[in-house]
């Protein structure tokens, strides 16, 4: 069993694959302390004492009670409360009916068992008796008579702890909850760095590297979504950790929200992390006998590098975390209208793209953005859910038909959460969007956000979906999202709970996705805020791909698909071909090398294919091909990143490896030229060094242990943005 409790020495050994994370049970009172969290050590001799350093100054307050602020503020405990002296980042602060707000918890009991709980109204990984085992200590606050209940659950066969809490009011009164944040880690020493993946839109998840230092670095998002600007994702690396060295842990937040993670360097030269929801816009009010739960944390150790931490992510989001008809199967190429028409087409303009796709083997043909209500640009419509039959002529259901008999399936986007001022909906709900009231709405992007913590507005949205999506043979949809929330505020909810609102707001949008992939289990469901703007393992849960970026960019997709599959598989990725010049950064690049870019993601294709060269038009066939051939060992390889342009500005390679080491997919991309310059040399990995492999394209033998230590020429590029495949099969 992953976990183990050590009555004797009153602590919990919890044992991944290569992990071991220590908590123990402190003093008279029953402190609950964090004790070790790396590499998997055996369970005795352990030096608990000393490892917490309990048995140096100041001690424990049994022993010392006249130092107990100083006890708090330098013990590594296992989840911070505020109030009682420890003056590092809380994870936790209750405000009483008194209008107080200190907390303190201590043990009272625990459970253990096999397989993993599901988080009531949340996305959580999940797992069986067979992948996991669970732990739940039950602690309190006495004199709030609260209960907070810290939910661990190791994957034995995965180098990954989950943590999750929930809090219930067994007093008397209410209690508000301002802060609930969800895994507090103390770790020894500040020497570290810290890697998270920031940007804005149109540049995503960029790799950003700080080092740790005296005080508190933050990645968060107060937007209502988790963002662009910042993923809720953190790594605490060591110094000289890399892809293939060091130790790394990995967090990352199940939640499409606002979040927070912390990283302190606190002043005894330890290092604090916690993750949560954002406490910005946030309480929580518990009536008595109420119950709130947070979301879940997924924690990663690697004692072998970034790389390691990557694999683990995506080993555990592919198996324990997506769901659904598409998890393990290969998405259909489509063809979607956005860059190819945006707002001017009609039924005929997309039954003459659909007629050329199916000539080239695409396989669903996608229309996005204006087909209902008045929408003919971004200025009006949002929530007029209904078929605009001046542009659709004949209907949805006509569409759908004839595009079908071409051999092609039908996908169809929606901005579902979103409302126009210039909108039937708005003219007779004005109150359905979020605001303040005596306050304007904020617009952004020409709209404003539906109000879903009214169940009201819950169920119009999801019967105009269901009535869409039940008319006709659909078998996509691609949900949009396209601002954030501001001046927040709901006309349904009491005064006193206005800061429940962006955390109801999420809990909605579960909601309708969750009744979405119900009633609609056959529908392919793409992510999409804005692109990337809510790419988090939230999402995820509902959603086996999300579109990666708004900017389709091959160059720039090289350093924003880099980032994203730190955390995400590439089976997640929303990735296609696009039109050239780029139409978000005016670059054209190789049709060629757009596929091969593409082809580490779901694959697809963002132009109007009437009206490219014949050039690339013929390139069409060969990459379905391509995508065909690679997909599987794409979808459910593991990931090497073997080069990153945005360190040497020359060049990008990464390789898909099969779990079985058989064979091996190398991506380069030349992006610049260089002159008077020989062969680049690449070391690939992950290959079984004592095998031999065959280059399919020039079936040339090599050795694995030749090709992972002395390396293989890249040859025959010449230009700027070209780009090779090379697959290597393993000889019997």
């Amino acid at each position: 069993m992953g976990i183990k409790f050590f009555e004797d020495r009153k602590y919990f050994k919890l044992d991944a694959r290569d992990t071991s994370y220590i908590i123990a049970i402190v003093d008279d009172e029953k402190f609950l302390g964090h004790v070790y969290f790396g590499k998997r050590i055996p369970d005795e001799p352990l030096d608990i004492e000393s490892l917490l350093r309990i048995n140096e100054y100041p001690y424990v307050p049994s022993k010392n009670n006249r130092e107990r602020m100083s006890f708090h503020d330098s013990f590594p405990t296992e989840y911070s409360t505020h109030g009682l002296g420890d003056f590092r980042e809380s994870c936790l602060v209750v405000k009483d009916s008194n209008g107080n707000s200190v907390c303190g918890i201590t043990y009272c009991s625990h459970k253990i068992y096999k397989g993993k709980p599901t988080l009531k109204g949340l996305p959580a990984t999940f797992g069986d008796e067979n992948s996991c085992t669970t732990l739940e200590i039950i602690c309190s606050d006495k004199v709030l008579n609260l209960e907070v209940t810290l939910i661990y659950t190791v994957f034995e066969n995965l180098d990954v702890i989950t943590r999750s809490v929930r809090i219930k009011n067994n007093s008397d009164n209410d209690v508000t909850l301002e802060k609930a944040l969800s895994a507090c880690v103390d770790f020894d020493g500040i020497d570290y760095d810290i890697i998270s993946l920031n940007g804005s839109w149109a540049r995503e998840r960029r790799i950003q590297r700080v080092p740790v230092s005296f005080g508190k670095r933050s990645v968060e998002s107060i937007r209502g979504i988790s963002s662009h600007q910042s993923n809720p994702f953190i790594a605490l690396v060591d110094k000289n950790a890399n892809e293939d060295y060091g130790n790394v842990y990995g967090f990352n937040f199940v939640y499409s929200g606002n979040f927070i993670a912390v990283v302190e360097g606190c002043q005894f030269e330890t290092t604090r992390v916690v993750m949560g929801i954002h406490p910005a816009n946030f309480e929580w009010t518990l009536a008595p006998g109420e119950e709130f739960i947070a979301p879940e944390v997924v924690m990663v150790y690697s004692d072998s590098g970034i790389g390691k931490m990557t694999r683990t992510f995506h080993d555990l989001y592919r198996n324990h975390l997506i769901r659904g008809k598409y998890r393990d199967r290969k998405r259909p190429v489509l063809i979607n209208s956005w860059e190819a028409t945006y707002f001017d087409f009609d039924t005929e303009k997309l039954l003459s793209i659909a007629r050329e796709a199916a000539k080239l083997g695409i396989e669903m043909l996608v229309m996005d953005d204006g087909w209902f209500g008045n929408r003919n640009d971004d200025n009006s419509s949002l929530g007029d859910w209904y078929v605009n039959e001046k542009k659709i002529k004949g209907g949805l259901k006509y569409l759908v038909d004839e595009v079908n008999k071409l051999g092609l399936e039908f996908g169809i986007w929606f901005e579902p959460e979103m409302i126009s001022p210039d909108s039937d909906l708005y003219r007779a709900h004005p109150n359905w969007c979020i605001h303040v009231p005596n306050r304007t709405p904020v617009l952004c992007r020409n709209q404003y956000v539906l109000d879903l913590t009214n169940d009201e507005v819950v169920e119009y949205v999801y019967s105009r979906l269901r009535d869409i999506l039940s008319s006709a043979n659909i078998t996509y949809v691609k949900w949009d999202m396209n601002r954030q929330l501001s001046d927040v505020g709901s006309s349904f909810m009491p005064k006193e709970k206005q800061g429940e609102i962006m955390h109801r707001y999420v809990l909605a949008v579960y909601k309708l996705l969750d009744r979405l992939t119900t009633e609609f289990p056959h529908i392919l469901i793409e992510g999409c805020a804005g692109g990337g703007g809510r790419f988090d393992p939230g999402i995820l849960y509902y959603c086996p791909q999300i579109w990666c970026s708004d900017n389709t960019d091959a160059i720039e997709r090289l350093a924003i698909q880099h980032g994203t599959a730190m955390v995400y598989p590439l089976s997640t990725i929303g990735a296609h071909v696009s039109d050239c010049p780029n139409h978000i950064v005016g670059r054209t690049t190789p049709f060629e090398t757009r596929g091969y870019v593409a082809l580490a993601g779901t694959f697809g294709y963002e132009l109007d294919v009437t009206r490219i060269s014949e050039d690339d038009r013929k390139l069409i066939p060969e990459q379905i091909e391509m995508y065909h051939k690679y997909n599987d060992l794409i979808r459910t390889g593991d990931y090497y990143r073997i080069a990153n342009y945005e360190d040497n500005h020359l060049y990008d390679c990464w390789s898909v490896v099969a779990k079985d080491k058989s064979e091996v997919l190398v991506t380069y991309i030349q992006v610049l030229q260089r002159p008077n310059s020989r062969s680049r040399r690449i070391k690939l990995k992950g290959l079984d060094e004592n095998a031999l492999y065959r280059d399919t394209e020039t079936n040339r033998l090599y050795s694995g242990s030749a090709l992972m230590y002395a390396g293989l020429n890249i040859t025959g590029l010449h230009g700027d943005f070209k780009g090779k495949l090379i697959h290597l099969v393993k000889e019997k």
